[in-house]
């Protein structure tokens, strides 16, 4: 048997530990070694001692079974595509900016303040990830998972009309053949509870039927602002781990982007260090959810306004910037935008 498909109900564990993992849905041996000894911990509710059991466990299976030619193959590809493909962010500006557009895999942060833009390069995405591979996407769908406010329809409605203008390299019957209405699909999640039952159920049978390959949390935030005072941070920083691990588990399992955006907090001392290295340059305003969840972030990319319009034609918009400010894989560098009626896109060339 595949180590990565052994069953856990065939692993030496005891009832305590069995029964924790159906509890926390980790149903395989790549479940569980997939994540960290911390994240199993707030997954399962587990004592370290039975943690440590569990992973010894684990590891010894997965060392009797040989690795076989489909788990070396799955290492260099993911669910058919190649580990270096990325979803196009439909701008060759902002690609250029991301070396191509969003890794297939790990959580990637979108922050900024309200107006930023944020959501229109969420719902860009949306569509972007429907395109055939040959032009950045994915040849699937997208989950869009709302927590604050209503889901943006309407706008979405004009973006899918203007894809013709967005996209102008692509050949207009491509464009056409794709239904972009049918392939989101949007949920919504008013408290803690709504959103892990979300991730739990629908999020995974719609990963597993292959019918979506982009996962938006929006926003990520709202939620743990709303649910935790300030006397409750253990609490808050457990189950933001075990959110994180949730997702992560997700999107490394089905090779998929996972978007979460984020709300900012006011700065009181600019240059601190620990904000220049976890925030934007020169901002007065960082990601909020603290340090814990930073460092669950693969991507931490952030959408400001700043000082200037922008014309063409009879369209003009607020100037704004794109800005990563850190990735394993890229430099710290960033783009100035403006949202258009087909979508967002560079300013550079005006």
């Amino acid at each position: 048997m595949d180590r990565n498909q052994l069953e856990v109900n065939l692993l030496d564990v005891n009832p305590t530990i069995a029964g924790a993992l159906r509890r926390a849905k980790l149903k395989s041996v790549r479940d569980i070694l997939s994540v960290s000894a911390p994240f199993l911990h707030c997954l399962t509710g587990l004592s370290q001692t039975n943690v440590q059991q569990l992973l010894t466990t684990a590891s010894t299976a997965c060392r009797r079974s040989p690795p076989t030619p489909a788990l070396v193959l799955k290492r260099d590809t993911c669910g058919g595509f190649e580990s270096s493909h990325r979803l196009s962010l439909a701008c060759p500006e902002l690609d250029d900016l991301l070396r191509g557009g969003l890794p297939m895999g790990g959580i990637i942060e979108l922050s900024g303040e309200s107006g930023a833009g944020k959501t229109q390069l969420a719902l860009q995405l949306c569509l972007s990830v429907q395109y055939p591979p040959e032009h950045g996407g994915l040849n699937a769908g997208a989950v869009y998972i709302c927590t604050e406010d209503s889901f943006p329809s309407k706008r979405l409605q004009q973006l899918i009309g203007e894809q013709a203008q967005l996209r102008a390299e692509v050949p207009p019957a491509v464009i056409s053949a794709i239904g972009f209405s049918d392939h989101i699909y949007v949920e919504h999640a008013a408290d803690l509870g709504a959103l892990q039952a979300c991730l739990a159920r629908r999020v995974p049978l719609l990963l597993a039927r292959g019918v979506v390959r982009l996962v938006v949390v929006d926003s990520l935030a709202a939620l743990f602002r709303a649910e935790f005072q300030a006397d409750d941070w253990l609490e808050r920083t457990r189950q933001l781990l075990a959110f994180a691990a949730v997702l992560h588990r997700l999107s490394h399992e089905y090779a998929t982007p996972v978007l979460c955006i984020n709300q900012v907090m006011d700065v009181i001392d600019g240059s601190d260090s620990l904000h220049e290295s976890l925030g934007p340059r020169n901002s007065k305003v960082s990601p909020a959810l603290g340090l814990a969840w930073a460092n669950q972030v693969m991507m931490r990319l952030m959408m400001c306004r700043v000082q200037g319009t922008v014309s063409r034609s009879d369209q003009s918009s607020a100037l704004r910037r794109l800005e990563v400010v850190f990735a394993p894989h890229l430099a710290r560098g960033s783009r100035d935008v403006a949202v258009w009626r087909e979508g967002v896109r560079g300013v550079s060339h005006l």
